[in-house]
């Protein structure tokens, strides 16, 4: 079936009005901050009012390795989502919001695809309510704090070498990555190095996804080191006292952003820090919010197992005190092949043989889920390529794994081609729900925590540390940080 483009799709829907939207989660008009009718902000007073519900099941859906080929890990989420409403169960989706760099490039926007998308497209994939540029403001107002403090020769004693602290925007600018700053003169700052990173990639976005409410916020905010003084000490945002200001700045980007699927089931959208750099998940807020409005909760992690699940399990599940109740892993023929040394000009060409020699990268990742205890139910993204055999051997190899498997076709159907799906999750999200499972304890030490990792995840056989290194990490550790769980930044492969 050759389906129309995505934005055709998007743009002959029609959106059903916020307000019905809200009342799908019990939420009055009075408790949503509407934005143009077709997007809102929630009442948070009014969502915290609502005590969790203590049968919400939270989903969570990762997937394989990427590919270029594309897996379809947020469409899935997406047509799941949808294909609870079908079965009239009472249900969120909640996501991250995109960043502009990606959607200008390369990957994309991230509102889903096929009839699997977040509405409306357009505003989800540029500036929805403006929470990008509010994190933009902050921690470039941070950056200029610690700049001027530094030019004025402050109490603090800043080292203008040790500056740690970079500017952000949110675009891909590969000429900004690192900058000469200060070469105005005096009455234009000082020289010294710095750059701009992505704002999705910054710890002010990251720090945001984590909080609790705004005044957890201010306190995560404060901890963050910005520089180094001149004995060799760490300094930290809270000694530059414009807390408060980047508070302000981001009294509204806090708040969780309603919006709706194609079939207008409701979406909290909600923060977008990148899985390759920082945690990969969206808001603890969000996710929290539509337990206590919801009971089925899909969210996702960016990327595979090893970079958003583990990411997910480690930092985000220790901050919400739970496991998600199952987990869906999106696995496609395409990608298993290629996996299998196929190549994507071949990925329309039957091949059961690279698709049994790619499972492998399959069922690595279901032995690391496995470690976590947690039920897992495979989804089949299916494409229009994939042969009868290929989605059949396909099937057998993930039941001999030992896992649940369903075709989905959520992108050709929505959520009618994703009921299959949903019912296979209901049930396996059906148990007793999981207490917190990690694969290392807080209290040992970083270059422990990373090796267990490296062991557990990645199938390493141990990690080799230069010596400047194991500086770092005692450095680290002597400075209070020894107790924090590790966060690996890595590229999707």
């Amino acid at each position: 079936m050759t389906l129309p483009p995505d934005i055709e799709i998007a743009q002959s829907a029609r959106l059903a009005p916020i307000e019905e939207v809200a009342a799908q989660l019990g939420l009055g008009a009075d408790e949503i901050r509407s934005y143009g009718g077709d997007k809102a902000k929630l009442d948070m007073a009014a969502v915290n009012g609502r005590p969790l519900r203590p049968d919400s099941k939270l989903i969570l859906v990762t997937a394989m390795t990427a590919t270029r080929a594309g897996e379809g890990k947020t469409v899935t989420s997406i047509g799941l989502a949808q294909a609870f409403g079908k079965l009239g169960v009472s249900h969120c989706l909640c996501l991250r919001q995109p960043s502009l760099g990606p959607t200008f490039g390369i990957k994309g926007g991230a509102a889903g695809g096929g009839y699997a998308q977040v509405l409306p497209m357009e505003d989800i994939n540029m500036h929805l309510t403006g929470d990008f540029h509010a994190i933009t403001s902050a921690n470039n107002l941070l950056a200029a704090v610690v700049d001027n403090h530094a030019h004025f020769q402050g109490p603090l004693e800043v080292d203008p070498s040790r500056i740690s602290w970079r500017r952000v925007l949110d675009l891909c600018d590969r000429q900004l990555r690192n900058c000469e700053l200060g070469l105005g003169g005096p009455s234009s700052g000082f020289p010294h190095p710095g750059g701009f990173d992505i704002t999705a990639a910054s710890e002010v976005m990251a720090v945001l996804a984590l909080a609790r409410d705004g005044e957890d916020l201010a306190a995560r905010l404060g901890r963050m080191v910005v520089a180094h003084d001149k004995a060799g000490k760490p300094l930290r945002a809270e000694a530059f006292e414009c807390i408060g200001a980047m508070r302000v700045l981001m009294k509204d980007a806090i708040v969780p952003n309603l919006v709706q699927t194609l079939e207008g089931t409701p979406v909290l959208m909600h923060a977008g820090p990148f899985a390759n750099i920082a945690h990969g998940c969206n808001s603890l807020l969000a996710t929290q919010s539509a337990m206590r409005l919801a009971d089925y909760v899909v969210t996702e992690a960016g990327f595979a197992v090893d970079l958003g699940a583990e990411k997910f399990f480690h930092i985000k599940c220790r901050e919400l005190g739970q496991m998600p109740a199952a987990v869906v892993m999106v696995v496609t023929v395409r990608a298993v092949k290629m996996h299998g040394g196929a190549e994507l000009s071949d990925v329309a060409r039957e091949d059961i043989e690279a698709l049994e020699r790619g499972f492998a990268n399959v069922a690595h990742h279901l032995s690391t889920l496995a470690k976590f205890e947690v039920p897992v139910v495979v989804a089949i993204n299916r494409f229009g390529s994939d042969s009868d055999a290929e989605l059949e051997r396909l099937r057998g190899l993930c039941e001999e794994a030992g896992v649940q498997v369903r075709v989905s076709e959520v992108a050709t159907r929505g959520g009618e081609g994703g009921v299959t799906l949903a019912r296979a999750v209901m049930d396996a999200a059906s148990g007793e729900r999981q207490a917190h499972r990690s694969l290392y304890a807080l209290d040992a030490s970083l270059a422990s925590k990373i090796e267990s990792v490296a062991r557990e995840v990645y199938g390493a056989d141990g990690v080799d540390y230069d010596e400047g290194a194991l500086e770092r990490l005692a450095e680290l550790e002597s400075q209070g940080f020894g107790g924090l769980p590790i966060c690996v930044a890595k590229t999707q492969l």
